[in-house]
Formats: structure tokens, sequence, C-alpha cells
């Protein structure tokens, strides 16, 4: 070997860089054939549905809930009281019954719409009137209750003003159509006959106004708040019982001697 060929550097053989060998990918080669490449990934089944997930309402059913036309009704009621200047626990109150949809019987305060040329305390007398046959005068406000429900295409928002009244005649009478039953109770037994929450609230005010009344005379309930007899005539929605399914359900506000 001459001194010429020593000085020359020896090239390495092999492969070009880039050169795809011949023959299929091994497996532990990328099928892109660029070096460090990674392998793309199995396309994932989509996720199963979860038990708890729910359709959404359809955008036709979202729209016939908003179509609903909202109205507002205005009425007035009582709970009358026997035996008010007497001792507590021979007073009685008069209530009424409905049945509701699934049979039971529940016992609730008298009350109807106020009608035109009516202020809400002569409404209250005669509701109390054509659904117990019971004449009463009103003493003074326990509170007013609203609450809503749906009722012939309708979103009803009720309100309902109830009034203390004292016996004054008459005798128990269920001839009204919309009552099943009326009975005198025990004004210790409201709270347990009553099937609404917030009458049963209207219950205790009264407690305390007869108390405020036998203690202090006439003179130390609170004033009647105004009322100006209604202008204009209002709907009449026919619903079972004007109220919730559940007598738990609605929205009670106002309690006291504000109506």
């Amino acid at each position: 070997m001459s001194d010429g060929e020593l000085g020359k550097p020896r090239r390495r053989r092999g492969r070009r860089r880039g050169r795809r060998p011949v023959g299929p990918p091994r497996a532990d080669q990328s099928p892109a054939g660029s070096a460090g490449a990674e392998p793309a990934p199995a396309e994932s089944a989509p996720p199963a549905p979860r038990p708890t997930d729910r359709p959404r309402p359809t955008r036709s059913r979202r729209r016939s809930v908003d179509r609903l036309r909202t109205v507002h009704e205005t009425s007035a009621g009582g709970l009358v009281i026997d035996g008010i200047d007497g001792p507590l626990e021979d007073a009685l109150a008069a209530l009424i019954g409905r049945l509701d949809r699934r049979g039971r019987m529940l016992w609730s305060l008298p009350k109807g719409h106020i009608e035109q040329g009516e202020t809400a305390e002569q409404t209250a007398a005669r509701e109390v009137a054509e659904e117990t046959g019971i004449q009463g005068k009103v003493l003074a406000a326990l509170g007013s209750i609203d609450y809503w429900f749906v009722t012939e295409g309708r979103r009803v928002h009720k309100t309902v003003h109830h009034y203390l009244l004292r016996f004054s005649g008459g005798e128990l009478s269920d001839e009204d159509r919309e009552v099943a039953e009326v009975a005198w109770v025990p004004l210790s037994e409201l709270s347990s006959r009553l099937a609404y929450a917030d009458e049963r609230r209207l219950a205790e005010v009264a407690g305390e106004l007869i108390t405020l009344l036998q203690t202090d005379g006439p003179s130390a309930l609170p004033a009647l708040p105004r009322s100006t007899p209604r202008r204009r005539p209002q709907t009449h929605s026919r619903s079972r019982n004007h109220r919730p399914e559940d007598p738990e359900r609605g929205r009670a506000s106002g309690y006291g001697p504000q109506p």
C-alpha cells in the first residue's frame, strides 16, 4: 500500500440515510418510515351514555312551555270563628273539604275570586257564606298567600288574601258544588287538620290575634289595610282544588296583619 493510499480517509460502507428498506415494515417500525415518528392512535369508540344522563327537552317542547300565557288572579277568604270571645279550647273554626285526584280529603279555608266592584273583605265574607253557609264579620287581616299552577293552557299566579271573621249566624251547609264537606273544627286542631302548610301558619296568626282581642279588646287589633273595589273582571281558572297537587308545594308570603 502506497503512502497516498494511507493518507486518504476510509469511507464507511452502509445504506444511505432516508433509504427505505425493502419489504414490509417491522412491527416495531412506524409505517410512515420517518425516524422517531409515533404510531397513529387507534380510533376509540364513543363513550357509552351514563345511566344518569337524561335527554334534553326538544325545541318544540320548550317553545310550547314558553308560549303559555301568564295570568294573575286575586282571591279572598278567611277563617270564621265561633266562640271567639270565650275560652280558646271551646272555639270552633269552619273549614271546607275537597277531594284531590287521589281521592284524599283536603281541608282548607274557604276562599274565592274577587268579583268586579268588590273589596277583598267583602269577597271574604261572601265566599265564607257561599262555601260554608256561615255568616261572618271581618275583624282583622291574617295575611296573603300566593302560588302558581298551570291549567287550560295558562300559567296562573294566584294571590289569596285571608281575614279573621267572627261568627254572626247561619248553619253549616255543603250545597256549594265545589265543596265536598264542611265542618266545625276545634281551634286547637287546625294545625293537624289543615292540608296546606301556609294555611296552618295563618291559623297560628289567628290564634295570636284572638288572644290579643280577648286581652286588650277590639281596639288592640291591627287596622284593616285599605282595600278598594276591583275595577275589572278577572279570569276564573278551574283546576282541582285550585292548588298544586302536592299540599306542601307552592309559595307563601306576606304573613301578618297586612294582606
